[in-house]
């Protein structure tokens, strides 16, 4: 997908950052993931770098810079109308398309709104998001030539109380630029 403004000249000609909005694993849950993707069978595969596992909410893709302040005002507005919820990922699965292997489980009421709400104010500052319905899932493996193999994972309750802006650099781990607590 990329990323399609409605500003002026401009923009097009500011340099641009990939970026998305995202949950983000504290270090305790992180370990947990990472025990995840250590024990997950999906071929050949290559595990995600711990650093990089987080749990996308809306994909921005390349962001004109002067639209950054903009993405960041929107994050605090949306941020300031919604409460904590609690995620539970309990399952494995694959999008063999992309040839990736992942740990979710079920949106849930609170999480489809936090989502919405940051599309749609993406929209309106001129970015061409997705309009497809969120999965929520961790990413664990990459270049996968199998389905995963194994018992299904013992559910893990994450407890959302922020979310984040983070950039993609080509060849670096991900970088978290702000977080927003919810309300």
């Amino acid at each position: 997908m990329t990323s399609r403004g409605s500003g002026s000249a401009s923009s097009a000609e500011l340099p641009c950052r990939r970026l998305f909005f995202a949950l983000w694993p504290d270090p305790s849950l992180r370990s947990v993931l990472v025990q995840h993707g250590n024990r997950l069978d999906a071929g050949s595969g290559r595990r995600v770098p711990d650093a990089n596992l987080h749990l996308t909410l809306v994909f921005l893709g390349d962001v004109p810079a002067d639209r950054i302040d903009a993405l960041e005002t929107l994050a605090g507005t949306v941020a300031a109308t919604h409460r904590p919820f609690t995620l539970v990922l309990d399952r494995y699965g694959t999008f063999d398309r992309a040839r990736v292997a992942w740990l979710g489980g079920p949106a849930v009421e609170a999480g489809n709104r936090l989502v919405e709400d940051l599309a749609a104010g993406a929209r309106d500052c001129g970015l061409d998001v997705e309009r497809r319905s969120w999965r929520p899932h961790v990413t664990l493996r990459r270049r996968i030539e199998a389905a995963p193999d194994g018992p299904a994972p013992a559910p893990i309750a994450w407890r959302v109380r922020d979310f984040v802006l983070v950039e993609s650099i080509r060849g670096r781990p991900y970088q978290v630029l702000r977080s927003w607590p919810l309300e």
